[in-house]
Protein backbone atom coordinates (compact mmCIF):
# COMPACT_ATOMS: atom_id res chain seq x y z
CA UNK A 1 0.00 0.00 0.00
CA UNK A 2 1.11 3.22 -1.01
CA UNK A 3 -0.33 6.42 0.87
CA UNK A 4 0.03 10.20 0.05
CA UNK A 5 -1.68 12.94 1.66
CA UNK A 6 -5.00 11.72 -0.23
CA UNK A 7 -3.67 9.67 -2.77
CA UNK A 8 -3.31 5.71 -2.43
CA UNK A 9 -2.33 2.45 -4.02
CA UNK A 10 -3.19 -0.57 -3.00
CA UNK A 11 -1.86 -3.33 -4.81
CA UNK A 12 -1.23 -7.30 -4.17
CA UNK A 13 -0.59 -10.47 -5.52
CA UNK A 14 -3.95 -11.73 -4.17
CA UNK A 15 -7.01 -10.12 -5.55
CA UNK A 16 -8.78 -11.18 -2.52
CA UNK A 17 -6.32 -10.02 -0.18
CA UNK A 18 -6.56 -6.41 -1.69
CA UNK A 19 -10.59 -6.45 -1.43
CA UNK A 20 -10.54 -7.43 2.05
CA UNK A 21 -7.46 -4.11 3.13
CA UNK A 22 -9.95 -2.47 0.87
CA UNK A 23 -12.91 -2.71 3.15
CA UNK A 24 -11.27 -2.88 6.14
CA UNK A 25 -10.14 1.04 4.56
CA UNK A 26 -13.64 1.65 3.52
CA UNK A 27 -14.80 0.73 7.27
CA UNK A 28 -12.54 3.02 9.15
CA UNK A 29 -12.28 6.05 6.56
CA UNK A 30 -14.23 7.75 3.90
CA UNK A 31 -12.97 6.81 0.35
CA UNK A 32 -13.49 6.60 -3.07
CA UNK A 33 -12.26 3.64 -4.99
CA UNK A 34 -10.99 4.91 -8.58
CA UNK A 35 -10.06 1.53 -9.95
CA UNK A 36 -6.91 0.68 -11.36
CA UNK A 37 -4.48 3.26 -11.59
CA UNK A 38 -2.96 4.75 -14.49
CA UNK A 39 -1.00 7.84 -12.91
CA UNK A 40 -0.46 8.12 -9.52
CA UNK A 41 1.74 11.29 -8.15
CA UNK A 42 3.25 11.53 -11.76
CA UNK A 43 4.13 8.31 -11.62
CA UNK A 44 2.64 6.28 -14.67
CA UNK A 45 1.63 2.87 -14.00
CA UNK A 46 1.98 0.62 -16.85
CA UNK A 47 0.68 -3.32 -16.81
CA UNK A 48 2.66 -5.57 -18.71
CA UNK A 49 1.44 -9.57 -18.08
CA UNK A 50 2.21 -10.18 -14.95
CA UNK A 51 4.54 -6.85 -14.37
CA UNK A 52 4.18 -3.52 -13.75
CA UNK A 53 6.44 -0.96 -14.72
CA UNK A 54 7.14 2.74 -13.17
CA UNK A 55 7.76 5.28 -15.63
CA UNK A 56 8.03 8.89 -15.49
CA UNK A 57 8.84 9.55 -18.60
CA UNK A 58 6.31 12.43 -18.91
CA UNK A 59 7.57 14.27 -15.96
CA UNK A 60 11.17 13.98 -17.55
CA UNK A 61 10.34 15.63 -20.51
CA UNK A 62 8.29 18.37 -18.77
CA UNK A 63 11.31 19.19 -16.63
CA UNK A 64 13.07 18.79 -19.17
CA UNK A 65 10.93 21.75 -21.36
CA UNK A 66 10.66 23.43 -18.50
CA UNK A 67 14.26 24.28 -18.02
CA UNK A 68 14.73 24.68 -21.50
CA UNK A 69 16.92 21.47 -21.94
CA UNK A 70 14.56 19.03 -23.83
CA UNK A 71 16.97 19.32 -27.56
CA UNK A 72 19.86 18.71 -25.78
CA UNK A 73 21.63 15.24 -26.98
CA UNK A 74 21.00 12.31 -25.33
CA UNK A 75 23.84 10.07 -23.60
CA UNK A 76 23.35 6.75 -22.48
CA UNK A 77 26.35 6.81 -20.30
CA UNK A 78 26.45 6.74 -16.89
CA UNK A 79 28.55 9.32 -14.86
CA UNK A 80 32.14 8.58 -14.50
CA UNK A 81 33.05 9.15 -10.83
CA UNK A 82 36.81 9.90 -11.85
CA UNK A 83 35.84 12.86 -14.30
CA UNK A 84 36.64 16.63 -12.47
CA UNK A 85 34.09 19.23 -12.89
CA UNK A 86 35.79 22.83 -14.07
CA UNK A 87 34.70 25.93 -13.46
CA UNK A 88 31.64 27.19 -16.02
CA UNK A 89 32.75 30.07 -17.80
CA UNK A 90 30.28 29.74 -20.48
CA UNK A 91 26.76 30.62 -20.10
CA UNK A 92 25.96 31.33 -16.59
CA UNK A 93 22.56 29.95 -14.35
CA UNK A 94 21.31 31.63 -11.39
CA UNK A 95 21.29 30.33 -8.02
CA UNK A 96 17.79 30.17 -7.79
CA UNK A 97 17.29 28.32 -11.26
CA UNK A 98 20.13 25.93 -10.21
CA UNK A 99 18.19 24.73 -7.01
CA UNK A 100 15.06 24.27 -8.66
CA UNK A 101 16.85 22.11 -11.43
CA UNK A 102 18.67 19.83 -8.29
CA UNK A 103 15.47 19.56 -6.52
CA UNK A 104 13.77 18.46 -9.67
CA UNK A 105 16.35 15.89 -10.28
CA UNK A 106 16.32 14.62 -6.54
CA UNK A 107 12.38 14.23 -7.19
CA UNK A 108 13.32 12.08 -10.24
CA UNK A 109 16.34 10.08 -8.69
CA UNK A 110 14.02 9.04 -5.54
CA UNK A 111 11.09 7.97 -7.56
CA UNK A 112 13.02 5.51 -9.93
CA UNK A 113 15.45 7.03 -11.63
CA UNK A 114 17.90 5.66 -9.45
CA UNK A 115 20.96 5.71 -11.82
CA UNK A 116 21.37 9.46 -11.57
CA UNK A 117 22.08 9.11 -7.84
CA UNK A 118 25.77 9.94 -7.92
CA UNK A 119 26.01 12.79 -10.71
CA UNK A 120 22.71 14.34 -8.60
CA UNK A 121 24.60 14.03 -5.17
CA UNK A 122 27.69 15.44 -7.01
CA UNK A 123 26.32 18.69 -8.69
CA UNK A 124 23.94 19.45 -5.88
CA UNK A 125 27.13 20.30 -3.95
CA UNK A 126 27.37 23.48 -5.86
CA UNK A 127 23.82 25.21 -5.10
CA UNK A 128 24.90 27.45 -3.29
CA UNK A 129 27.77 28.35 -6.18
CA UNK A 130 26.70 26.97 -9.62
CA UNK A 131 29.24 28.37 -11.76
Amino acid sequence: MCLYVDDMLIFGSCIDIVSKTKLFLESKFEMKDMGETNVILGVKVIRKGDSILLSQEQQTEKLLRKFRYYYFKLVNTSYDAKSKLKKNREKSISQSQYAQIIGSLLHLMSFSILDISYAVSRLSRYTQCPS
